[in-house]
């Protein structure tokens, strides 16, 4: 097992011998601690009103709702283990992927967690183009 961080951290980094280290996500993580489910995080502001219609404005609101939510829970951001992104456009995903680094790391850092994509063809709010769910695992 080839892992990341010291196991008697409370989240270690997991890849195989032999796989290659993926690049802005984990292939795995094990943790220890109070787990906290999120549900999903749309791109909208404390009031529940969308501050922008601009997709990666929308990824980095939903992905501060996160943070936010975990800190109410005691964690920080390095506490996160799992994102699953649903996005409406796979193409405008890929093609910002600059600016939503930046954007990402802005609110994250530079903890890259596991993390899904999937393209849906529609949110249950109308004005999101993006919706994140998350997991995280806070020491204890």
């Amino acid at each position: 097992m080839n892992v990341a961080r010291p196991m008697n951290d409370p989240h270690a980094f997991l890849n195989p011998p032999g796989w290659k280290r993926p690049k802005g996500y984990a292939n795995a993580i094990a943790a220890t601690g109070r787990m906290v489910f999120l549900a999903g995080q749309v791109g909208w502001n404390t009031a529940q009103q969308f501050d922008s219609d601009d997709f990666v404005a929308q990824s980095r609101q939903a992905l501060a709702n996160i943070v936010a939510l975990v800190r109410e829970a005691g964690g920080k951001p390095e506490h996160i283990t799992r994102l699953t992104w649903f996005v409406l456009d796979k193409k405008e995903y890929l093609s910002r992927l600059s600016e939503l680094g930046e954007a990402y790391r802005g609110v994250m850092g530079k903890h890259f967690p596991t993390m899904t994509l999937v393209q849906v063809t529609a949110l249950v709010e109308d004005r999101a183009k993006v919706e994140i769910e998350a997991t995280a695992v806070v020491p204890g």
